[in-house]
C-alpha cells in the first residue's frame, strides 16, 4: 500500500486519501464486515444467529437481547454502539452514529429498554461529544426519531421525540 500511496501522490500531486493507509487485511475485512452486518444479519430469521453475526462484526451487545429483522446498525461506527442486557429492539430500527458533516458519537442503549418498530436513533448534530443515551427501562414508541437523551424509565414518542412520562411507579 505504501507503494500505491507514493505513486498516487506523485501522479496527482495531492495527498493520498486515508484509505491508502489501510493494511491488506483491513481492505478485505471492511467490506466483508459490512456485507455481514448489512445483508446477512438483518435478513437472518433466527434471532440467536442474528445476534451472533452482529457480535462477530464487533458490535457490543448484552445478554438476552432481541434485535428484529431489517434493522440497520451503523457498521462504520460498530465500536460506538452499545446495547445493554434484556433489550428488545423491534423490526426495522435504524441506528446512526454519524452523518454528513457530523462527528462520530456513541449511542448507548441501557438495560431493559424497548424500542418500537421503525424507530430511528441518530446522533446529535455536533452540539455535544456525549452522544445519545437511552436510559434503563425506557420505552421508545414506533416510528420515533430519537435525537436526544432519553431518561431512565421514560416513554418517548414522535418526530422528534417527546417525553410522555418518566419513571413509572411500581404498585
Amino acid at each position: 500500500m505504501k507503494l500505491l500511496k507514493f505513486a498516487y501522490e506523485k501522479v496527482t500531486g495531492k495527498e493520498a486519501p486515508y484509505y491508502y493507509n489501510y493494511s491488506p487485511l483491513t481492505i478485505v475485512a471492511k467490506p466483508l464486515r459490512k456485507f455481514v452486518a448489512q445483508v446477512i444479519a438483518p435478513n437472518c430469521v433466527f434471532n440467536n444467529v442474528r445476534i451472533l453475526l452482529y457480535r462477530l462484526c464487533g458490535f457490543k451487545i448484552g445478554k438476552h437481547v432481541f434485535i428484529g429483522m431489517k434493522c440497520y446498525l451503523d457498521d462504520v461506527c460498530y465500536d460506538l454502539l452499545t446495547i445493554g442486557n434484556n433489550v428488545i429492539i423491534s423490526y426495522g430500527v435504524y441506528f446512526a452514529c454519524h452523518g454528513r458533516n457530523q462527528g462520530h458519537y456513541p449511542i448507548k442503549i441501557e438495560d431493559g429498554v424497548y424500542i418500537g418498530m421503525r424507530a430511528s436513533i441518530i446522533n446529535k448534530n455536533g452540539s455535544s461529544t456525549e452522544g445519545i443515551t437511552i436510559g434503563e427501562n425506557a420505552i421508545i414508541g414506533s416510528c420515533t426519531l430519537v435525537n436526544k437523551d432519553i431518561p431512565k424509565g421514560a416513554t418517548a414518542v414522535g418526530i422528534p421525540c417527546r417525553i410522555l412520562e418518566k419513571e413509572r411507579q411500581h404498585e
